[in-house]
């Protein structure tokens, strides 16, 4: 039996567009894919919107124990004694309760107890900064600092993360309220694609292109970094925190500090306290004039750079400056041709001091003293200066001679150098 081969036939050709439709499925649901990816890099909860960035003044952690007649008006009672407080913790001036109470904006009820007579809280007093600034002055009315961009990065169980999830000190850095302090923080939410271009890595970064690519995003002119770090002792018992505040794209580190929560139910509290003490390191930190924006970082700023790397351009430019000049004055027979320089003053009879450069052969460092040394002990030789070293090829020494070139050359040749002589300088060898 004879098996042979045809062509393709009609079914053949039906079978081709299957394939190719086929094909263009897979390419899609790859694609697709990718996409998934993506988006799953950027979705879920994990955002945290600041709920206290006014830039009002606010007071935490007054605590009140009053009565009244009524639960009513033991909470009245209460709110009165709370701005008083708080009032007095900002160092305020004496001031009636009708007046006191038109510069309050808000209360903050962070824990209370009402009972029939009796009022029990924890509160937080929020001052409008426009009409109680002007009673405060000092500290309040002074300057506020540049757009500064904040990254809380907290490590626990030995991963570094900074909004790719939702986690405590995110959290207490944005119930934190920044109205009394010095520092303009520029806090992110972490939604949406924060987590991708501020993450721990970009903490690590020190390149000043990836810095003002982020920078300019957020508005911010310069970065602090706020890292924590969180010790559970075993479930349910004490959280040590250690806690770094740093500044600047080179992650320069401030201070250092630790605190303890007795339990994880006192973890918000002792990072709510950590949040206000590096807000104290940062304010400090500028008035000492470590904040200062970073010109590394500017976007244009008029042509402005780093005042040290202006320093080595214009050493360099110098430089370059000096060494074209040098070989505008090399001679055909190669030897620079210095004009000499004759030294007023000398002694009628004495011979004029001349400045005459000699060239000289240095292979290493012992025949660079050598020559030095015998050039110092040639008769009529007054000082020598080293103008150019160049171990392993040809340096140059400037010399004051009481003599014409001519002397000078004998001279030399009388200690054994093999002279060539150019306008107004020599070269010597051996």
């Amino acid at each position: 039996m004879r098996a042979s081969l045809s062509p393709p036939g009609p079914a053949a050709d039906h079978a081709t567009p299957l394939l190719r439709w086929l094909g263009g499925a897979v390419l899609a649901l790859a694609l697709l894919g990718g996409g998934f990816a993506l988006l799953a890099q950027v979705a879920g909860d994990r955002g945290i919107a600041p709920t206290a960035a006014s830039a009002d003044i606010e007071v935490t952690g007054i605590t009140v124990d009053v009565q009244g007649k009524s639960s009513e008006e033991a909470r009245a009672n209460g709110w009165r004694e709370a701005q008083k407080q708080a009032w007095a913790k900002l160092g305020g001036p004496q001031l009636s309760e009708g007046q006191l109470e038109g510069l309050v904006s808000a209360i903050v009820i962070e824990r209370e107890q009402l009972g029939p007579r009796r009022y029990i809280a924890k509160l937080g007093v929020v001052f409008d900064r426009q009409r109680a600034g002007s009673y405060l002055g000092g500290a309040q009315q002074a300057s506020r600092s540049a757009p500064l961009l904040l990254i809380p990065a907290v490590e626990s169980g030995g991963a570094f993360i900074t909004f790719e999830q939702r986690n405590p000190w995110q959290r207490a850095w944005a119930e934190f309220n920044p109205g009394a302090s010095r520092i303009n923080y520029v806090r992110l939410n972490g939604g949406g694609g924060d987590s991708l271009l501020v993450n721990f890595g970009q903490a690590t970064r020190r390149s000043r292109a990836w810095w003002r690519t982020t920078l300019d995003q957020y508005g911010a002119t310069d970065v602090l970094m706020a890292f924590a770090r969180l010790e559970h002792q075993f479930p349910g018992g004490p959280v040590r925190g250690t806690f770094t505040a740093r500044y600047g794209p080179d992650s320069r580190p401030l201070e250092t500090f630790t605190l303890t929560a007795d339990s994880p139910d006192s973890l918000p509290a002792m990072l709510a306290q950590a949040v206000e003490r590096m807000d104290g390191i940062f304010t400090s930190a500028l008035n000492s004039g470590k904040l200062r924006p970073d010109p590394t970082l500017r976007f244009g700023g008029g042509g402005q750079i780093d005042p040290a790397i202006q320093r080595l351009i214009e050493i360099g430019r110098a430089a370059q400056t000096r060494s074209a000049a040098a070989s505008a004055a090399i001679t055909a027979d190669g030897l620079p041709r210095i004009e000499a320089q004759p030294v007023t003053g000398i002694e009628p009879g004495e011979a004029q001091v001349r400045l005459i450069t000699v060239q000289f052969a240095t292979p290493d460092a012992g025949a660079f003293d050598a020559s030095l040394g015998a050039v110092r002990g040639t008769g009529g030789v007054r000082g020598v200066g080293v103008t150019s070293t160049a171990i392993g090829g040809t340096s140059v020494m400037a010399v004051s001679y009481a003599g014409s070139l001519d002397e000078l050359a004998a001279a030399l040749e009388a200690r054994g150098f093999s002279v060539r002589r150019g306008a107004n300088a020599l070269a010597i060898s051996r």
